[in-house]
């Protein structure tokens, strides 16, 4: 894996730092005008504890593929990128459309499952890894 992963592991990280900050503080503000209900408040907070989860998640995958490189950590790193795109971008999107006045973005709403299985089969793919014999030192 490049160094381009540790980089986007670092944006990645920061922008669940920040989009916490947003949801604890610029979101919870909304509540008492009514553009956000406590579920929705509550949904935001997921996507950002599930971004931030498996953003170490990929830098565990990272530090391991540097000792043991093997596609099943490359699978498990992307399965996990792909996961956070969907699962926590759409939580993030969902959950603060009635902000911007865009309820068409309830189509959303399939995407966050798919997400979370991009989430599992990232972890699934730990197994084969564990068993692979690919360049190990």
């Amino acid at each position: 894996m490049s160094k381009r992963a540790l980089v986007l592991i670092g944006v990645l990280a920061a922008l669940a730092v920040g989009l916490g900050a947003f949801g604890a503080h610029g979101l919870k503000n909304q509540l008492a005008g009514g553009l956000i209900t406590v579920d929705q408040l509550n949904g935001f907070d997921t996507g950002v504890k599930y971004q931030m989860y498996h953003t170490l998640a990929m830098l565990v995958v990272y530090l391991l593929s540097q000792k043991k490189e093997n596609r099943f950590f490359k699978l498990s790193w992307y399965f996990f990128l792909i996961g956070i795109l969907l699962f926590s971008g759409s939580l993030y999107f969902l959950t603060t459309r009635n902000l911007y006045n865009a309820d068409f973005l309830k189509v959303l709403g399939p995407v966050t499952p798919i997400g979370g299985l991009f989430f599992l089969l990232g972890w699934i793919m730990f197994i084969p890894a564990a068993y692979s014999k690919e360049k190990e030192d």
